[in-house]
């Protein structure tokens, strides 16, 4: 866990679960799950297998899996994922690859609200 008010710089990697709710400045190579909450950020290009991003991120984005992007998230970049689903006011500058072939799924996002 990368705490509020924490910054750490430099490459990370690992199987996780990770949870950002400061920043991060550099890529990530995540086997396991990516949590980066409301406040949270990261700059860089991530991989992971799974994530839900309720936070800001610059730099491309490919998860595995699943990608659930919250009504608070701001991601600035490339987005793929074998699944993606958006909650109503989330942000994404960038193109959205749904590697599935899968429609992406729009939500109202109800918990955290």
């Amino acid at each position: 866990m990368i705490g509020v008010g924490s910054v750490f710089v430099g490459n990370l990697s690992g199987a996780g679960p990770f949870v950002v709710a400061g920043e991060i400045h550099g890529d990530g190579d995540l086997t396991g799950d990516l949590n980066v909450a409301v406040g949270g950020g990261w700059m860089g290009n991530i991989r992971a297998r799974r994530a839900i991003i309720a936070g800001h991120i610059s730099g491309s984005l490919h998860v595995a899996e699943k990608l659930e992007i919250g009504h608070s998230a701001v991601i600035r970049g490339s987005v793929s994922a074998r699944q993606v689903a958006i909650a109503k006011g989330a942000i994404v500058d960038g193109d959205i690859d749904v590697t599935s072939g899968d429609a992406i799924v729009q939500f109202e996002e109800k918990r955290g609200s």
